[in-house]
């Protein structure tokens, strides 16, 4: 069914070659409306003002002002909707997931032309992730790049704890708004920090090396594409390869695998949630973060079956909440915390003060 007014979009992208593909992808939905075409980060913004699209494609590389600094500026001036649209260069990875950081919401691999061999499922996907981006709530960002971090209550119930006497692994699921939340989850983690931490993060093919390298720089906990057959280390954080599943092998050592997806993830937070529940029980501590749909609501009821501890992000701090709602929904959190909250509550969990 269409809808009864078409999604407003601005796409800002240097390349005249370029623009016109993104153009030509969107017009050709009955339901998307291009409002405007924005050359470099300055037009971009003047734009945003003018035309208060619901949604900008955003590249990350442009003349003037680039992406970074154009962003920053509407999510203070003209509250919008942004999907980066970034190449694989090194410096276009590592300025993107900054981006994300200032208050977009997502990055997308730039579409190939028609003559590729995967043009169709990737212009499919560009299309889908824009309809779906247009339904988030916009937040406003001030003068600063870091994420806006709901302190914690001052007085909460006391939730269950997690057993002592054996080594906890935490996992982590997260979607749209991610990499900004786990990279300052990570950022209030101690170097100390004595758990493993299994992430699976939901980002565009070639993006995951960057965004380890990125999260490594958040702290001194070593940050590190997971590999099959990695033997887990404290304070090593493993984040799930493109197009593969991570999960445990006898609690101890990284599996990946690549069977079906799963809810259309793969990785899936619900594969990673449900190997660890399985092989770690009562020692698991699983959490939900940012992130739009379901994925990981169906592997935190089995970590509830056996005994692991579930942390859900509140919706005061969460960039999209998805992920987190459907997990509360089905009553499975042990706890709700902003996400400033998650990282203390992990170090009690983690050393059995909890």
């Amino acid at each position: 069914m269409t809808r009864p007014n078409p999604i407003r979009i601005l796409v800002a992208e240097d390349s005249p070659t370029q623009r016109k593909l993104l153009v030509a992808l969107l017009r050709a939905d009955p339901e998307i409306q291009v409002v405007g075409e924005a050359s470099d980060g300055v037009e971009a913004l003047a734009m945003a003002r003018s035309l208060q699209p619901h949604v900008i494609t955003m590249d990350v590389r442009m003349p003037r002002v680039d992406g970074l600094e154009a962003t920053k500026q509407i999510m203070i001036e003209a509250p919008t909707r942004i999907i980066l649209v970034s190449d694989l260069d090194p410096r276009a990875v590592e300025m993107s997931l900054k981006t994300l950081r200032a208050g977009a919401l997502t990055v997308l691999r730039k579409p190939a032309g028609p003559s590729a061999p995967d043009f169709e499922e990737r212009a499919r996907d560009f299309i889908r992730m824009v309809k779906a981006m247009s339904e988030v709530l916009v937040v406003r960002h001030y003068a600063s790049s870091k994420l806006p971090v709901t302190p914690a209550p001052a007085a909460a119930p006391a939730p269950a704890a997690v057993p002592t006497g054996s080594r906890r692994i935490v996992a982590i699921g997260a979607s749209a708004g991610g990499p900004a939340a786990l990279h300052d989850l990570i950022e209030r983690l101690p170097p100390s920090f004595p758990a493993p931490v299994l992430v699976v993060q939901h980002i565009a093919p070639g993006f995951v090396s960057g965004l380890a390298t990125w999260l490594g720089t958040a702290n001194r906990l070593r940050v590190k594409v997971a590999e099959d057959g990695d033997v887990l280390a404290p304070g090593t954080v493993y984040v799930a390869p493109d197009d593969h599943h991570l999960g445990l092998w006898d609690r101890t050592m990284i599996q990946l695998d690549d069977t079906p997806a799963e809810g259309g993830f793969r990785p899936s937070a619900t594969s990673l949630f449900r190997s660890v529940a399985a092989a770690c029980g009562p020692t698991a501590i699983a959490v939900i973060l940012t992130g739009i749909g379901r994925d990981g609501v169906a592997g935190l009821e089995l970590v509830r079956r056996t005994g692991g501890h579930i942390i859900a992000q509140d919706e005061s701090s969460s960039v999209v909440f998805g992920m987190p709602a459907a997990a509360i929904a089905a009553r499975l959190p042990d706890e709700v915390l902003p996400l400033g909250a998650i990282a203390p509550r992990l170090v009690e969990l983690v050393s059995g003060d909890g």
